[in-house]
């Protein structure tokens, strides 16, 4: 499955499970294929037949089952299926860190946070992206609790393990401006656009930073060209609020105001949660 080839490998698991109706691991590696594929059902009721087979070592079924709940946006029973997933395997950071991704979804940040802690302290050495990915969600929900100088240091943890994520760059770009720092959300915004060019958040948030520094004209050319982005993607939504943005931009030029930044950015199972 790691050369995206799901399709292909959904079969071969159909194959190993006609040749043995028992194969506990072919429905569980099943289950993650359907869920690339976004055939949450169905990658369900393997995890569930991986389950019934072997109710007390599957703990990666567990895990997989509450990944295609999470897709669902069925938070509730992605949190219970990693629980089930702990209590077989108290060692598996995966199933802390996809727990605490959850728990962030509902608003539980502190029990996120403690989660984030527990995958840290379980994760074996050498898997420094994976790292970076939990400093960088353990940083977003300290964000969320109105901590940015404890999140700072978790996105300049990120970005040590990271230097070529734009995420935390992008984070911790928000992070500064919350900090009224527009000095410092400026250079991160602009590593994000220059590590993610198609990312107009990067250009809008980058804008109001610069529009909070005085420099009116550059916030401008940023915005429009945020705007552009979001024209040629197709984002209508996104692209009508860019506008509405720079025609406000325009007519309070000769006056400072306080513009909130747009979005922040989560991921790690794909988090985007857009504020549009």
């Amino acid at each position: 499955m790691r050369n995206g080839k799901y399709q292909e490998a959904i079969q071969d698991f159909q194959q190993a499970i006609a040749n043995k109706k028992d194969f506990v691991a072919a429905y569980s590696n099943r289950c993650l294929a359907e869920v690339e594929i976004q055939d949450y059902q169905s990658a369900i009721a393997d995890c569930t037949q991986a389950i019934n087979l072997a109710p007390h070592t599957s703990t990666e079924a567990y895990i997989n089952r509450g990944l295609a709940y999470y897709r669902q946006d069925n938070y509730p029973a992605a949190i219970a299926d990693y629980n089930q997933a702990i209590a077989l395997k108290p060692y598996n950071f995966r199933a802390y860190y996809n727990r605490g991704i959850a728990n962030a979804s509902i608003g539980n940040y502190q029990q996120a946070i403690a989660d984030y802690n527990l995958a840290l302290s379980q994760i074996p050495p050498g898997l420094n992206f994976l790292v970076a990915d939990i400093y960088n969600d353990r940083g977003l929900a300290r964000l969320q609790l109105q901590n940015p100088q404890a999140a700072m240091l978790d996105f300049d943890k990120a970005i040590r393990l990271h230097p070529l994520d734009e995420r935390a760059f992008f984070n911790r770009g928000c992070a500064c401006a919350l900090q009224e720092n527009y000095t410092g959300a400026v250079r991160d915004f602009t590593e994000a656009t220059r590590l993610a060019p198609g990312d107009g958040d990067a250009y809008i948030n980058r804008g109001i930073a610069l529009y909070h520094l005085g420099y009116e004209q550059r916030a401008i050319a940023d915005l429009q060209k945020a705007a552009a982005l979001f024209n040629y993607q197709g984002k209508k939504i996104a692209y009508q609020k860019t506008l509405s943005l720079i025609k406000f931009v325009q007519k309070q030029m000769s006056s400072h105001i306080n513009i909130a930044l747009i979005k922040i950015k989560y991921d790690s199972l794909s988090f985007d949660s857009s504020f549009y």
